[in-house]
């Protein structure tokens, strides 16, 4: 056997990897011998020399102004850190000043005696003392003279310079009190202060700092490559040792970027980012660094083997965010994209909720009501939007948006499902009318075939944006009665409903296929996943295989509240905290949000105590054919509201016959008086209709449609 040895690591991009001891290492037996020709020729290569560059080249330039400078939430946030430590420290030593001047006061008599004690050694040249003891034990006399010329010429001056000072100092003193003896009080007690200073404690200084601060180890280099060779990838570990062509260098100087560090460097060949963001807890280890301060992510603008390596100071969920830009001012376009949090380095990450389903996901407490509830804070602030809100929970988390609701419930009884069912079948309607509107417009207004910002502002068409949020929808879609129903039009919004306006927005805490059926889970363009527990909850909000490419909202902890992995705004998923917008606060959003609607003109349904029409959704005139038998020529209302609440409790409780008459009234029934017998066999005239009125009813209504 040959023993062989491991190279000291070469320099990669100018950066010595750390230096491991020399390892022998014994050559592994040779392979089993296969059936091949030895005679075999090894692959002719065909690299032409005169074959021409591609010419391609690409530059990135370094900013002239720092990225704090250009960016106002970034430089708000600077200059604010800074003036809040610098007030901090003033009011804290402010208030301590009388305590510091008794304690300095105190220590001056030991400081007189240590500045008399270091004059003395000073006169006297006591710190060459060595150098002339030194000089007597090598028996050196010339060198001793040399330094004991020199002693003697300093004593001589600094002790002249002592003396003057002695015989100058005091009728200096005297003429500054003769002249300006408030000066003289002033210095006397800065001297002693001074003295004071002096005589403290090294270990235990009068004046102490007012911020502790523990100091976070500056990002360097090495620290990088100790921290990828932790992580045990074989490619990458050989590339730090070995060095050379392995495709491992830095592409830039480490830099600041916003509250922590970025590293830029190409990867090992054959080794992705992904790589990388699978192992962040071992990488973080070899950083020394909390898991939530390590963020490496791809750089959508390079190869596939470029790494952005940030690295925080602290960890996310540990970090001051800045406030949300619409808390207090602002209004918003839906079809433009809005700021709604942050990510690891503190900048605004938008959305666009136009054109899109939406699903949120999570563990319980981990901020998805939250979420809900900021995204439909966004929706009340365009003046233009409809707003249905539905809390399945019931605890009111979606309360503070009542005002500006057309349609808002809390709770999970039967009676609040029925609710939810009755304005869900009203946007069915909804969905149908808007399609029949597109259609019929020319190809020069709505050349995509989707409701546009032009025409969502035309009033006369109604296709306003159109947003509903469900917190707890799996409560609706594993209903026993209602489920399947709500489960049919909640897909026909999540498929259609983005290109006719409407946005719906699913949030559940327990994501699988009964929670988040397929045509909704499959359908949903945008996609926030805070912390789940395992890769199936984890694929069914943020897409099948995104678990496997390393977009994992496993790895957040129970205290990254807020923080989700955002996919479908941009080419690739995100981390994003949103903006912490509480109760009190949304209120006053809200109320902002009201003025705008009244000023607009758009306050209806829940929000001016209007209830959905109960027979949304339905087919009155079907249903009342349906409760007629085929000899009954003509029938009162009231016997016909009796009926339909037999047939259908859930859409026509309690229908009296002036809510027959009322229903009907649209398609062209009018009701007359109607003679016929009561239960009792007594005549009577009262309200009622004709059947062939009703039947009349229906085939216009199906001449209408085939034209249509």
């Amino acid at each position: 056997m040959t023993d062989t040895t491991l190279t000291p690591p070469q320099h990669i991009n100018g950066t010595a990897a750390a230096d491991p001891p020399t390892v022998p290492l014994t050559k592994p037996a040779p392979p089993a011998p296969v059936d091949v020709d030895e005679h075999q020729e090894p692959p002719r290569l065909v690299d032409d020399p005169e074959l021409p560059a591609p010419g391609v080249h690409t530059e990135k330039r370094r900013p002239i102004v720092p990225a704090w400078l250009r960016s106002r939430p970034e430089f708000v946030a600077t200059a604010g850190h800074a003036t809040s430590r610098a007030g901090y420290a003033a009011a804290f030593h402010g208030l301590r000043l009388p305590w510091y001047t008794l304690r300095l006061g105190a220590m001056a008599p030991r400081g007189t005696a240590r500045f008399i004690t270091s004059t003395g050694r000073w006169v006297w040249d006591q710190e060459a003392a060595p150098l002339r003891a030194a000089a007597v034990r090598a028996e050196d006399v010339e060198e001793y003279m040399r330094l004991a010329k020199l002693r003697g010429d300093r004593v001589r001056l600094r002790g002249l310079a002592v003396a003057a000072a002695a015989v100058f100092g005091p009728v200096l003193a005297a003429a500054v009190y003769v002249l300006a003896p408030g000066l003289l009080y002033a210095a006397a007690g800065a001297a002693v202060l001074a003295l004071g200073w002096a005589g403290q404690s090294q270990d235990a200084p009068v004046v102490g700092p007012a911020v502790l601060r523990t100091e976070v180890e500056k990002l360097t280099s090495h620290i990088v490559l100790r921290g990828l060779d932790a992580i045990g990838n074989p490619k990458i570990s050989a590339a730090i040792k070995r060095g050379g062509d392995t495709g491992l260098r830095f592409v830039s100087p480490i830099t600041r970027d916003g509250p922590g560090y970025r590293a830029d460097l190409d990867l090992p060949y054959g080794v992705t980012p992904d790589d990388i963001m699978e192992a962040r807890k071992p990488l973080a280890s070899g950083l020394r660094r909390k898991v939530g301060c390590v963020w490496p992510s791809p750089d959508a603008t390079e190869h596939e083997g470029r790494l952005i390596l940030w690295v925080g100071d602290k960890p996310m969920n540990e970090t001051t965010k800045p406030a949300w830009p619409l808390l207090r001012e602002g209004q918003v376009d839906l079809f433009k994209p809005v700021v709604f949090g942050n990510d690891q380095r503190m900048r605004d990450m938008t959305v666009t909720l136009m054109f899109a389903a939406i699903v949120i996901g999570s563990i319980p407490r981990m901020g998805k009501t939250f979420l809900l509830r900021l995204l439909l804070l966004i929706a009340a602030l365009d003046p233009r939007a409809t707003l249905y809100a539905f809390d399945l929970k019931g605890t009111g988390d979606l309360g503070a948006l009542e005002t500006v609701c057309h349609r808002y419930r809390a709770g999970e009884d039967d009676e609040d499902v029925a609710y939810i069912l009755q304005a869900l079948r009203e946007l069915k309607e909804e969905l149908r009318r808007r399609a029949k509107v597109i259609k019929s417009l020319p190809r020069s207004r709505c050349p995509e075939s989707k409701v546009t910002p032009a025409l969502a502002s035309d009033k006369a068409l109604g296709l306003h944006p159109v947003v509903v949020g469900i917190d707890e929808c799996q409560m609706l879609f594993e209903h026993e009665k209602y489920g399947a129903e709500i489960e049919s039009i909640c897909t026909d919004i999540t498929k259609r409903g983005p290109a006719l306006g409407i946005v719906g927005i699913f949030a559940t805490q327990r994501p699988d296929a009964k929670s988040l059926p397929p045509g909704i889970s499959a359908n949903a363009v945008l996609r926030f996943c805070l912390k789940v527990m395992g890769h199936t909850a984890n694929d069914m909000v943020l897409g099948t295989g995104a678990y496997k490419a390393g977009i994992r909202a496993t790895m957040f902890s129970r205290s990254d509240l807020g923080i989700c992995w955002m996919a479908g705004e941009g080419d690739d998923p995100r981390i994003v905290a949103s903006a912490f917008v509480d109760a009190p606060a949304a209120e006053k959003v809200v109320a902002r949000a009201r003025k705008l609607r009244e000023k607009y003109g758009n306050l209806t349904g829940h929000a001016i105590g209007q209830e959905p029409d109960a027979t949304a959704g339905t087919d009155v005139l079907a249903d009342v054919l349906a409760v007629l038998a085929p000899d009954e020529e003509r029938v009162w209302c009231e016997r016909i509201a009796a009926r339909l609440a037999e047939l259908r409790p859930e859409t026509y409780p309690g229908w009296k016959a002036e809510q027959v008459t009322a229903a009907l009234k649209p398609w062209g029934i009018k009701s007359g008086q109607v003679w016929g017998t009561d239960d009792e066999g007594q005549g009577a005239n009262r309200r009622g209709i004709t059947r062939a009125d009703v039947t009349a009813a229906i085939t216009r209504r199906h001449a209408d449609r085939a034209a249509s």
